[in-house]
């Protein structure tokens, strides 16, 4: 498809082609595959797994729970091939439900991408606590985690402010280096490993209380715990939604957005389901690896690789990491900027400009970026950032696709290029249910605060939308549907 073709299409969807479009399709699937970033979630969320039924929590509950999220992308892709625009889940839930869904999505999308910079940004720091602060001396700090936040996440920004091909470049790099660190790890601890006992993927222990570092409270429920350890790949496997959001920069978007988003779930759940069972398998001993809570991936580095090259791996990862964090603030800041488009935020005529010199939307960048800091400020607490923002997401995700279930061959009829055919009924019903397992298991204690954090937020749309959006808000351009 030309570009001529992709600006048609997107003029055909009630919108003129305002961002440059550069991105390649390799460079779509970079951006997803980069949000993923199984060397962020994966390493600084592996307690949350661990600590629940040990090894089992890898070897069966990694791949359960990547089925849903393969499903959830399945679904997405379909959606993303009719309606390739920056506005992504918000236009689909709009155009298949209407202007209410519509906005709904967009403000559970938003707060998902804001609380998920966060995170990783929150992440980052704490990595470098953890690999870094035995070496020099130092430990986690509340204040500073702040600070540090604060300029990683600006320095983020301002990438993005000058952009999209210096911001594609740089994500081109993370998709290439997210491969080629995880391979190098996995091959150094397989070889450093002090044996390759296999049996401790499907060995089902009790880690709940002390025995696990004190991650999740003493229980001797196995079948809730293992439910518990599936917000590690609930939460690493997440964020697949940035392709979506830049297809309006994507060349040929009908087809190369759906499948970045599909293969990125894929060889993330891929890669991420090999790199994790490398690390059950290199941890000297169980129970006193997994008793060191959120440090067992660094005790396990510690205790098998040379000293030289768990520095080369932490460079590595912290690297990826950040890259990670600027994919992230790209998906938001194009979030931003296509809600505002339809004048569905506060200062909306602002947030949509795009700059003339770099062709980026500055001001809905730095909003995200401020955001980020702002809420990462507010929730210190890692495990509850993770939670909050994994749920956020998977409801923005759900709300369309659980809308295009009911549209599906009634009054959407006509599909994208991208077409799952009668699977799209199933991946969709697939998608429902593990978001909503994910809902339940994401407010357990110990992150009861999550559950008032989206009690707070729910309730604060619904005061917004019924006392002032529901008569102002126009909603997007219901055109691309055929009756």
């Amino acid at each position: 498809m030309s570009q001529h073709d992709d600006e048609a299409h997107l003029e055909s969807l009630g919108y003129t082609q305002e961002l440059s479009r550069r991105m390649s399709a390799f460079s779509n699937f970079a951006m997803a595959f980069s949000v993923i970033c199984i060397l962020a979630g994966g390493l600084t969320s592996l307690h949350l797994g661990l600590a629940s039924v040990g090894g089992a929590s890898i070897g069966y509950g990694w791949p359960f729970a990547c089925v849903f999220s393969v499903c959830t992308a399945l679904a997405m892709g379909q959606i993303a091939s009719a309606f390739p625009t920056a506005g992504g889940l918000y236009h689909w839930a709009s155009i298949l439900g209407g202007r209410a869904w519509g906005w709904l999505t967009a403000w559970f999308n938003l707060a998902g991408l804001v609380t998920v910079l966060a995170a990783i940004n929150v992440g980052i720091y704490t990595f470098a606590v953890g690999s870094l602060g035995p070496i020099f001396g130092f430990e986690a700090d509340p204040n500073t985690q702040i600070v540090v936040v604060l300029l990683i996440t600006l320095s983020q920004a301002l990438l993005n402010h000058l952009g999209i091909r210096i911001t594609s470049f740089l994500i081109d790099i993370s998709g290439y280096l997210i491969m080629a660190v995880t391979v190098v790890l996995v091959a150094a601890l397989l070889f450093y490993a002090p044996s390759h006992d296999f049996a401790r993927l499907f060995t089902w222990t009790n880690y709940s209380g002390e025995a696990g570092g004190g991650v999740w409270p003493a229980t001797q429920n196995l079948v809730f715990l293992f439910l518990l350890g599936l917000q590690l790949p609930a939460y690493t496997i997440t964020g697949f939604d940035a392709s979506a959001h830049t297809a309006e920069e994507t060349k040929g978007a009908s087809v190369a957005v759906p499948k970045a988003i599909v293969f990125a779930v894929v060889s993330s759940s891929i890669f991420g389901w090999v790199m994790l069972a490398s690390i059950v398998m290199a941890i000297p001993e169980m129970s006193e690896g997994i008793h060191h809570g959120d440090k067992v991936f660094f005790y396990t580095m510690a205790a098998v690789l040379p000293k030289w090259l768990c520095a080369l791996l932490y460079l590595g990862c912290g690297v990826a990491q950040y890259l990670c964090g600027l994919a992230t603030v790209t998906s938001s800041s194009r979030m931003v900027y296509a809600f505002a488009r339809d004048g569905g935020l506060p200062l909306s005529s602002h947030l949509r400009q795009i700059s003339p010199r770099y062709l980026t939307p500055v001001k809905a960048i730095w909003t995200v970026a401020f955001l980020s800091v702002g809420f990462a400020s507010f929730s210190k607490v890692y495990s509850t950032i993770a939670v909050v923002c994994t749920i956020f997401l998977y409801i923005s995700y759900v709300l369309p696709i659980g809308l295009g279930l009911l549209a599906y061959r009634r009054s959407w009829t006509k599909m994208g290029p991208w077409d799952l055919g009668r699977f799209f009924r199933v991946a969709a019903g697939l998608s429902a249910i593990g978001c909503s397992g994910l809902i339940y298991i994401g407010v357990q204690p110990p992150n009861e605060l999550a559950l008032r954090i989206i009690g707070y937020f729910l309730l604060t749309t619904a005061l917004i939308w019924f006392g002032m959006e529901r008569k102002r808000f126009q909603g997007p351009p219901l055109v691309g549907m055929e009756k």
